[in-house]
């Protein structure tokens, strides 16, 4: 289906104290007061609204008060990897007696709080396990550490089961009957809370005069939650926004860890004028990189490490890594799209939900692959790779609006009992496993139960603008507002305008993946330059672009630039 460009609706109008054109994108994305923009501290909600968050602070005073080895239980992307480090990072500032962490290597303990991973944690003989990001399915391995006599705390965001694993303390805000406003919370945002509330109640027993111990500001550590709340692709809600802000605001400064600064640099992106789109789409992809090609536990070195010199060169790894990745990504990718072209359909016709199975690719790319498969097919895709278990398939789901991939997940294992052995995950993404001689069956039903949900209309790929600009508001100004208008992000959308432009003139970039162009309205003084990326065709003389005000930052130049997503054919003005 081809890409379409839809204005959003006209909003009522509200009076904020911003530009006009911030107050109709803030309108258009649901924002009725001043108070909605509220960025500090002060505006983030109470954790002890969370369920159970009195008995995980009671589970963390004992282990701080009776000294108890602590150990971190991690998960496998950039949400657990920060979610570690911030846990680690926060409770030795706390005065933890002793805190270590384990990951899972996903090719041989599985996902999440597994046996085979309580395994390992148990040879540090701890008393208290802390799963971050993870650990909400975890039934079986919350029973086998429990049984060598762990107490265990889970935090976790995922979606939960119809049934809970019965930890002795369990913290999640999409848990049943938890009252806590925000449901899109990371990983790190859950954590964060709780170690929140945590210092609340040291503070009340006294810990911190008795320890002799400055009571630490957990503010520094916002850092790490804005980089996995971004990385992670949730919601920017009123909460996460917050927490983005605040990070942002801390790593501009210079105050971060020493291994955010690291990839940043090696990014080519300056600290003091980073943004949340480059923590998604630079330091996220070089710190999953290691959970998906390698071992997780280096980008949580990374983040954990003190010393810039060996920060630095940790993340040169990651860089490393990330770089393989791609090149796995690209091969994985020509295959998916050689076996689109194979699909059996009828017509032109694709099925509604994707399956695509490869023996020889890669299960730590098979996310990516899917979300670049979604994106060019309009439609739910689940890529399928071989799981370390004999006989077992590990698919990556990554779906589109109007479609909730983990309900849908969940409709198929209810109805066909058997046929996915384990599932979980969000609204667009989610993991399973099955049998791989359950593949074809497995396909049938996903494509039948997206064929239920979604319409034809829905496949489009869709583009939505916040309509056209002035030739006055196509300013290098303009911009700046936008940019410090954010952060945006995953439901709170960056700015995405459309007009018709004529083309005044064009030249291919990057080895001719890109084009670059010159663009004029009527009335407007010389042309504005725009990036169009992954685009090898030449632009018509006049073109409709829907596209973002970017500022192009070169030495000591600032210069206005459009990065164009979205190009086609236009008439006259």
């Amino acid at each position: 289906m081809p890409t379409v460009i839809i204005r959003r609706p006209a909003a009522p109008p509200v009076e904020l104290p911003v530009a006009p054109l911030l107050q109709r994108i803030y309108a258009a994305r649901g924002i009725r007061s001043a108070s909605e923009l509220e960025r500090g501290l002060r505006g983030l909600t109470s954790p002890a609204v969370f369920k159970n968050m009195a008995q995980a602070v009671d589970l963390l005073h004992a282990a701080f008060r009776d000294r108890w080895r602590i150990v971190i239980v991690a998960d496998l992307d950039a949400d657990g990897a920060t979610s570690c480090a911030l846990a680690v990072r926060a409770l030795r500032a706390l005065g933890a007696a002793d805190v270590r962490y384990v990951v899972p290597n996903r090719f041989i303990h599985g996902y999440g709080l597994t046996p085979e991973i309580v395994a390992v944690a148990a040879q540090l003989q701890p008393d208290l396990l802390i799963t971050v990001d993870n650990g909400i399915s975890s039934h079986e391995g919350v029973l086998a550490a429990q049984a060598l006599g762990m107490k265990v705390l889970i935090t976790d965001h995922h979606l939960p089961g119809l049934t809970l694993p019965a930890a002795d303390a369990l913290v999640n805000p999409n848990q049943p009957g938890d009252l806590f406003p925000s449901k899109h919370l990371a990983g790190v945002g859950v954590i964060f809370h709780v170690l929140t509330a945590l210092r609340t109640r040291l503070r009340e027993v006294g810990w911190f005069a008795g320890q002799g111990l400055p009571e630490p500001n957990l503010a520094q550590f916002l850092d790490l939650a804005a980089l996995g709340t971004v990385a992670d692709v949730v919601m920017l809600d009123y909460t996460n926004r917050i927490l983005v802000e605040q990070g942002l605001q801390r790593i501009r400064a210079g105050r971060c860890v020493p291994g955010i600064l690291a990839l940043l640099e090696i990014a080519k992106r300056p600290a003091a004028r980073v943004t949340a789109t480059d923590l998604a789409f630079q330091l996220g992809p070089r710190i999953n990189a290691a959970g998906r090609l390698d071992d997780m536990s280096l980008s949580i070195d990374c983040l954990l490490c003190d010393d810039l010199g060996q920060a630095r060169q940790l993340a040169q790894q990651l860089d490393d890594l990330n770089r393989e990745r791609k090149t796995i990504e690209a091969d994985m990718q020509d295959q998916a799209l050689a076996g689109l072209a194979r699909l059996p359909v009828t017509g032109s016709e694709l099925p509604f939900g994707l399956c695509l199975f490869d023996p020889d690719w890669h299960p730590g790319v098979v996310g990516i692959v899917a979300g670049r498969l979604k994106e060019q097919a309009h439609r739910p895709v689940i890529a399928f790779a071989p799981d370390n278990a004999a006989g077992q398939l590990r698919g990556s789901a990554r779906s589109i609006a109007g479609f909730h991939i983990r309900d849908a997940l969940a409709t198929i294992f209810a109805q066909q009992p058997g046929l996915i052995t384990r599932f979980g995950g969000h609204a667009f993404a989610a993991g399973l496993s099955l049998p791989a001689a359950h593949l074809e069956a497995f396909r049938a039903a996903f494509d039948a139960e997206a064929r239920r949900i979604l319409r034809e209309e829905d496949l489009h790929g869709c583009l939505w603008s916040d309509g056209e600009l002035t030739v006055a508001e196509i300013a290098l100004e303009t911009a700046e507002q936008l940019r410090a208008g954010g952060p945006w992000g995953q439901g709170f959308p960056e700015p995405l305008f459309d007009n018709v432009f004529e083309v005044v003139s064009q030249k291919p970039m990057g080895g001719g993946k890109h084009l670059k162009l010159g663009v004029q309205l009527p009335g407007m003084k010389g042309a504005v330059e725009a990036v169009v990326f992954n685009c090898a065709e030449p632009c018509p003389p006049r073109a409709r672009l829907a596209y973002q005000l970017d500022v192009n930052e070169w030495r000591d130049s600032r210069r206005l630039q459009l990065l164009v997503k979205h190009v086609e054919a236009a008439g006259h003005f």
